[in-house]
């Protein structure tokens, strides 16, 4: 059998190496990648596998992936720039910005309640379907037009699909560049890092196909229609496959349709573990790397249904959600749906970042990405 398993890898982290071994060869697995950067140096950079479900595409060092929600991590850095450069207060009405979105009882919402799931505004009224996301002008009106589902700024409530659309028009307002033009300008080209929101036409070719998760992770046919989190999976509802077509890759999708690998979201994030400063290229300062780490909710997701701890932008650890990440250490990290996850550590200069392209019916993380944090984390002990 030819090796499936490529990369390098500190001796230490010989057990995550047979780990993913092992979930490639048992078809746990059907590619990924993980990166764990410490003070700025890459430690462990490994990837195998396969990019198509007919294992005929080898998962090569450049394959890309789309990562879901590890999304967000990226798009929540791009605010956090533009309040490091003084032109965005996380604590102002979002309105100040987006004069429009003051309607219907959203006046006081602050831009930390949508960097932080917390607005009430966790998705789109119905009807509403993913095709309407990519009609960037008619999806950001709709969302400025309508009112929250729940008191603002008192519960989180996953914004699934919403929060890049939000924290985006917030990010275009005040930059003047649409998101995915600020993430390929202000962070991927002077990072050098291979990402992007959305994925040009001449990287088709080595995006690894998306397969669904054998079990869906929630059953809403028994809920009422009037709670957030049946109207969040409901405005739209997302079909997984539709991340290997065509217009999907093309859109402007903070919330969901990032690109890259395990490399790429770790040379990014890594901003956050390192003071805000990555080979020279300063994005962000520690004073605002603070902001991360002040909680804005703590309790059971009104959407996601799992208790969850929110600072701006990031979750915080949460032991009963997430148990390889220990709330003893102040960390920061969010995953993908599929189970994809970005953990950075401040306090230790240390990065972790895995995708796949296999989903798993996890809500938050998955066993296989719980299994690799807790054998990195043992490594480093």
């Amino acid at each position: 059998m030819p090796e499936l398993l490529h990369g390098t890898a500190d001796a230490r982290f010989d057990k995550v190496r047979t780990l993913m071994r092992d979930n490639i060869e048992t078809g746990r697995e059907l590619g990924a990648s993980i990166t764990v950067d410490l003070h700025g140096e890459t430690i462990a950079d490994l990837w195998g596998g396969h990019g198509d479900a007919q294992r005929t595409i080898p998962w090569s060092r450049d394959t890309i992936v789309n990562v879901w929600s590890s999304t967000k991590t990226v798009t929540n850095l791009a605010a956090l720039m533009l309040v490091d450069r003084g032109m965005l207060d996380v604590f102002a009405p979002v309105a100040k910005y987006w004069p429009e979105f003051a309607a219907n009882g959203k006046d006081a919402i602050e831009v930390r309640h949508i960097m932080s799931h917390t607005s009430g505004v966790s998705g789109w009224e119905p009807p509403f379907a993913v095709d309407d996301m990519y009609d960037w002008e008619r999806s950001t009106q709709l969302l400025a037009s309508q009112a929250p589902w729940w008191e603002p700024g008192t519960a989180s409530g996953y914004h699934a699909n919403s929060m890049g659309h939000l924290v985006g028009e917030v990010v275009r307002r005040v930059s003047g560049k649409s998101l995915k033009e600020f993430v390929r300008t202000e962070i991927a080209e002077p990072l050098r890092a291979d990402f992007q929101i959305g994925a040009r036409a001449d990287d088709d070719h080595r995006i690894a196909e998306i397969i669904p998760p054998r079990v869906r992770a929630f059953d809403l046919s028994t809920l009422p229609p009037n709670v957030p989190m049946f109207r969040t999976f409901h405005g739209p509802v997302s079909d997984p496959t539709v991340a290997n077509t065509e217009p999907w890759r093309r859109a402007d999708l903070g919330a969901g349709n990032g690109h890259g690998n395990a490399r790429a979201l770790a040379r990014i994030l890594s901003a956050v573990s390192l003071g805000g400063e990555v080979d020279g290229v300063k994005l962000l300062s520690p004073t605002t790397i603070e902001l991360i780490f002040q909680e804005q909710a703590d309790g059971v997701d009104l959407v996601l249904g799992v208790p969850l701890r929110w600072g701006i932008g990031y979750g915080l650890p949460q032991p009963a959600t997430v148990p390889s990440i220990s709330d003893d250490d102040r960390a920061c990290f969010w995953g993908g749906w599929g189970g994809s996850m970005i953990v950075m550590h401040p306090d230790r200069g240390l990065t972790i970042s895995y995708v796949m392209n296999q989903m798993a019916e996890g809500v938050i993380g998955s066993e296989a990405a719980n299994s690799y944090l807790t054998a990195i984390y043992e490594a480093l002990a």
